[in-house]
């Protein structure tokens, strides 16, 4: 190897060696696309310098400084080792590998089909599930599942699909669908949040809300409002979809803030009105670019949000976001970097 050459990663994973010279370079550039895109602040000259040492670190695996650490949470929580670790253990004992083996701070309970439509018509069943595991875990225990409005389209819901109406010109028929199958999701969310709030769910999550687009933010936020007044003991966290909001919609606005468009440092704003909690900050990585492109770019978008923030900022760092590898097994040696980055340079309150 040569010794002036540092370890390093694609966004896809690839094992690569750069020089330092070259990842400051795609530091600076994952950062200017951050700031040209979506308009952030740029990391000023110590922030950059110290990622740059983050990233050019011999050891294999990094660590945050004593004093750094920050909240461990989870989406699909108890999908992770009876579904894709393919581990044959019931959720009840997936919760309690992660309190008492992993020391993870919170879990979250999840059907595998991950979406609040389909899990309206089993909620009952997940209620009492809750309840039971809740008799024996001590960790915060969340239910979580994804708005997904798309399945409120045809075949699946009784909605045209606006993604084929939009194409054909037919505006006015693409909004009017939108707008219904967000009062039909609005509803579902609602009364699953409902039952397991009831049966003792320390919390709620909306995950990945907006991958339909604004709409699908919207009724992630109405839903999230109602609880919040509903169950003002309950803990609802909303976790995005992207950096950036689209606008399949483009004209729907929540207490007066336009949803599409919107990045980071104002989704958390618009969360916040909501009665959410904490919120989810995602950034997508570009498999075609470098990891120190990603993750200075996610940096860049992640520190501008908890500038701004009122509420927790936890971000979202699994495969393919945050900075993280598009892998289905994510490299240690680029996972333990992100963490740091953004626990020291990000002021994330958690991952």
């Amino acid at each position: 190897m040569n010794d002036k050459k540092i370890f390093s990663r694609m966004g896809d994973g690839e094992a690569v060696y750069l020089s330092k010279e070259e990842i400051r370079e795609d530091v600076l550039a994952g950062m200017d696309n951050a700031v040209t895109k979506g308009k952030s602040k740029a990391l000023d000259s110590d922030e950059i310098a110290y990622l740059i040492d983050i990233l050019c670190m011999p050891a294999k695996n990094v660590s945050v400084e004593r004093g750094m650490e920050g909240i461990c949470s989870f989406d699909a929580g108890t999908l992770k080792i009876p579904v894709r670790s393919g581990v044959p253990v019931d959720r009840s004992t997936d919760v309690l590998i992660h309190e008492r083996v992993l020391c993870s701070d919170s879990m979250e309970l999840c059907s595998t089909d991950y979406s609040f439509k389909a899990i309206k018509n089993i909620a009952p069943e997940e209620a009492m599930a809750m309840e039971q595991i809740q008799q024996t875990a001590i960790i915060p225990l969340f239910y979580g599942a994804m708005p997904n409005m798309g399945l409120y389209t045809k075949p699946d819901g009784p909605e045209e699909n606006w993604s084929m109406l939009l194409p054909e010109g037919k505006i006015s028929e693409a909004l009017e669908a939108q707008e219904t199958a967000a009062e039909y999701c609005i509803r579902d969310m609602i009364h699953v949040g409902s039952a397991l709030a009831e049966a003792g769910a320390d919390g709620i999550q909306f995950d990945t809300s907006g991958a339909s687009g604004d709409a699908d933010l919207y009724a992630a936020l109405m839903a999230a409002k109602s609880l919040s007044e509903k169950y003002p003991e309950l803990c609802i966290t909303m976790g995005m979809a992207n950096e950036f909001t689209l606008g399949m919609h483009g004209r729907l606005d929540f207490q007066g803030d336009k949803l599409a468009g919107q990045y980071p440092a104002r989704q958390v704003k618009t969360v916040e009105k909501a009665g959410v909690h904490s919120y989810g900050c995602v950034v997508n990585t570009n498999s075609s670019k470098s990891f120190a492109w990603n993750l200075a770019r996610a940096l860049t978008y992640v520190k501008e949000a908890t500038d701004v923030a009122d509420i927790p900022v936890f971000v979202d760092v699994g495969m393919g976001v945050g900075g993280i590898p598009l892998t289905n097994c994510s490299p240690t040696d680029a996972t333990t970097r992100v963490s740091k980055t953004m626990m020291e340079i990000g002021k994330a309150d958690g991952l």
